[in-house]
């Protein structure tokens, strides 16, 4: 069947932070007019001229991030399921203007008691969720990655790194940083994915922007990323600001861009899975997937590990300092491999002028 060209938007959208709050009552209350205020904006661009079909909400635009505190403490005061308070009103939305809606919160499932997850997830036109991805490479909260086993039995592989087959092409998510990792978009992309959607939530960073650029490039896919206005989410006075969503095509070209930092849903831009499509099936040079080596890399990866796996298999994570026993593993493995210099080895420039 042949998609005809849609229209994304990125929502951004001022959050408030519910790690403010003294208990759970009160950060329902922060929460809740994240809602509405995520809510009104896509109202709003639904209005417009234009509308759009699909919609990208910034990470932590719904809670904001903890600030410290334990496991507990984070998921007592602000974590919810998926679907669950925080969804309904989006999945009521995107059932009323039958639009697909982009979004990230923190989650709690039942099936992985005393954890909370950094979930992406999607909405379609039906109300439905139709994906959650959770966030693997994060380094102060619980990772799928902590109960890898038991994590992949559970879901596979197919609810590890999901991809949704959809009206407007394959959709598959990642979180903020997370988009640095290439490993994670590759993925993504072996598994079908078209259209990348980014909920993020970061200050300017000449790194992150380049991410921005060659993820979509390398993988032949579209990227919508959406972050916060105002003040991002780790910063507790607001005075880091985030802005500069972006909609990157498969070529790595910029879309829209918006360089300000305050809420806009200027962001706007026709997503042409057709031409990506016919891009992929290209015999020339410009398709970089056609020209794919795996199998020359594959042995600097089939057996490496760096940061140990299954770490909160049987006991889940109390707070960010239980990591730090796994974060010495990983520097231990870094330097077995020769990628860092010991603490106590002279590099080699001190050993020239030694010599």
């Amino acid at each position: 069947m042949t998609i005809t060209p849609w229209r994304a938007t990125c929502i951004q959208m001022k959050s408030r932070l519910a790690t403010k709050a003294a208990e759970r009552d009160a950060a329902w209350e922060i929460i809740k007019d994240n809602i509405d205020r995520a809510v009104a904006m896509i109202e709003a661009t639904c209005a417009g001229k234009i509308p759009p079909k699909l919609v990208v909400l910034p990470e932590f635009g719904l809670q904001g991030p903890p600030h410290g505190g334990t496991v507990a403490e984070w998921i007592d005061k602000a974590c919810y399921p998926i679907p669950g308070r925080i969804t309904e009103p989006l999945q009521a939305l995107a059932r009323r203007r039958a639009i697909y809606i982009a979004a990230n919160q923190f989650e709690v499932d039942p099936h992985w008691p005393g954890r909370f997850f950094n979930c992406c997830f999607l909405i379609g036109p039906s109300g439905d969720v139709l994906l959650r991805f959770r966030r693997i490479n994060t380094a102060s909260w619980p990772s799928p990655h902590d109960l890898m086993d038991a994590y992949i039995a559970h879901h596979g592989i197919e609810g590890t790194f999901p991809v949704v087959d959809t009206e407007l092409g394959r959709l598959a998510m990642i979180a903020c940083g997370e988009l640095a990792v290439p490993e994670v978009a590759r993925v993504l992309m072996m598994r079908g994915a078209e259209v990348i959607l980014h909920p993020t939530n970061e200050p300017y960073s000449p790194a992150q922007e380049a991410a921005k650029i060659s993820r979509p490039a390398e993988n032949m896919v579209y990227l919508i990323s959406a972050n916060v206005a105002g003040g991002i989410g780790f910063s507790a006075d607001g005075s880091v600001l985030g802005g500069r969503s972006r909609i990157v095509d498969f070529r790595g070209h910029t879309l829209a861009c918006d360089e300000n930092t305050e809420e806009s849903d200027k962001v706007t831009a026709e997503i042409d899975i057709e031409a990506l499509r016919a891009a992929r099936r290209d015999l020339g040079m410009g398709n970089t997937l056609l020209r794919a080596r795996f199998e020359m890399y594959r042995r600097f990866y089939g057996e490496t590990v760096v940061y140990p796996a299954n770490q909160f298999l049987a006991e889940p994570m109390k707070d960010a300092g239980a990591a730090r026993p796994a974060a010495e593993a990983a520097l231990a493995n870094l330097e077995r491999m020769g990628i860092v210099t010991a603490a106590d080895e002279p590099t080699a420039g001190a050993r020239r002028r030694a010599g």
